[in-house]
Formats: structure tokens, C-alpha cells, sequence
């Protein structure tokens, strides 16, 4: 019987919303797996709209379950109506709107929250036994809702192809675990049916980055 997986968007973009290379190579993997995939983001309006010519914010305001559309092809669902009992698995791709969008990471760091609605999913998922998949800078979104899990955005030590590895030390500063993996690899906490894997925080080809999802996806469903 074909597995029934939830995937959560932030927006659409690297920059504001959720990495679309990251959401396609998600997509890809599950759909050759045989997965029936339904696609949820929440009803709010983005923390802000970036350029993604110039990397910078700019004017304007849109709403992240919109935004989302653009990558699911319009089929996208309010999270407030995700039932947890019709999914076997969820999975959460990165991109800064994890950091905006579904907490705010990106404006207080360690200090963050996760956003409620996405707390409450992620702690759904764990009490009824179901796996989560979290790859990029997601991982942060567990740390708070599963405190002291054991994940991995990679390596820990900061350097051109892991510019972004400063985010293990405060993850294991939190009383997570977190696990040296290069991009191609994946960490299951399997206490907690946690599958995570570093994607583009490293400087890695797009290929290697689609690899190591495929590695995530693969294992989220051996536990399904």
C-alpha cells in the first residue's frame, strides 16, 4: 500500500520561502517511491519578500500559502486542516522561510520560536509514531519541538563548503545531538523517527544535493 506522506512548504524561493530545488528533489523521490504526497503551508503572510536577483528584501507582501501554490502546481492545503492521522510521514524541506516564515530563526537565533501551528504538527507526527524527514536548515524546527533529538545540518566546523556550520553548535548548545554528515548522507534519530540531511548548507552541485534527499526520503520510508 503506497505511503502517505505530508510535505510542508514555507513560500516559494530560497531567499523567503522554501528551497525549490530541495521541494522538486523531495517531490521526485517520494513520487518514484510510490508515495501519494499531499502538499500543506500555512495561511500567514511572509516575514518579508527578498529579490532573489539582489538578495535583498523588497517592498511588497505575500502570503506563504500562495506562494507555496507555485511549487505544488496549485494544489496546495491550509496546514491548519493537516489531520495527522491520514498521513504516514511528514517531511519538511529547507529554505530561509523555515527560518521566516515557519519560526524566527532568522531574527533571533537561539532565542527562536517555532510557528505554533507548525510546532503542533511536528509533535503530532512524534506521538503517533509517525516519521519526520527535515533537510537543510529545517532541522532547527525539531530541535525545539523534540528537544534533545539528534540531527545534522551537516558538519560543525565552518569553511567555504560549509559556510552555514556555525548552526550545529548552537543545535548541540540546545541539548540536541548533532551528527558530522556530508551531503550525500542522512542521520536517522531513531528514537524519535527523525531523518535529517545537510542539503544546500553545503556548497554542493545541485546532483549531490538531489542524492542526499533521495538518501533522506528512502529512509524516512523504510520507518513509515
Amino acid at each position: 500500500m503506497a505511503k502517505r506522506v505530508a510535505v510542508l512548504l514555507s513560500g516559494c524561493g530560497v531567499y523567503d520561502g522554501t528551497e525549490i530545488h530541495e521541494a522538486s528533489a523531495t517531490l521526485v523521490h517520494l513520487s518514484r517511491a510510490g508515495a501519494k504526497v499531499k502538499m500543506f503551508a500555512p495561511n500567514t503572510e511572509q516575514m518579508h519578500v527578498v529579490n532573489h536577483c539582489e538578495g535583498k528584501p523588497t517592498e511588497g507582501k505575500r502570503n506563504v500559502l500562495q506562494e507555496s501554490a507555485r511549487i505544488a502546481r496549485g494544489d496546495v492545503t491550509d496546514l491548519a486542516k493537516l489531520d495527522v492521522k491520514d498521513f504516514d510521514a511528514l517531511v519538511i524541506p529547507g529554505g530561509f522561510g523555515v527560518a521566516k516564515n515557519l519560526s524566527d530563526w532568522a531574527v533571533k537565533g537561539k532565542d527562536y520560536t517555532v510557528q505554533p501551528q507548525v510546532e503542533k504538527v511536528i509533535k503530532a507526527f512524534r506521538q503517533a509514531g509517525k516519521p519526520l524527514a527535515m533537510c537543510c536548515i529545517s532541522p532547527v524546527l525539531a530541535a525545539k519541538a523534540l528537544p534533545g533529538c539528534e540531527i545534522t545540518v551537516g558538519q560543525d566546523k565552518e569553511c567555504e563548503k560549509w559556510p552555514y556550520a556555525q548552526t550545529a553548535g548552537v543545535m548541540k548548545d540546545m541539548g540536541c545531538t548533532h551528527v558530522n554528515k556530508n551531503v550525500g548522507e542522512a542521520h536517522v534519530d531513531v528514537k524519535n523517527k527523525l531523518v535529517t540531511t545537510s542539503a544546500f548548507m553545503c556548497n554542493a552541485a545541485f546532483h549531490e544535493v538531489f542524492d542526499g534527499i533521495g538518501v533522506m526520503v528512502s529512509e524516512l520510508l523504510k520507518l513509515a
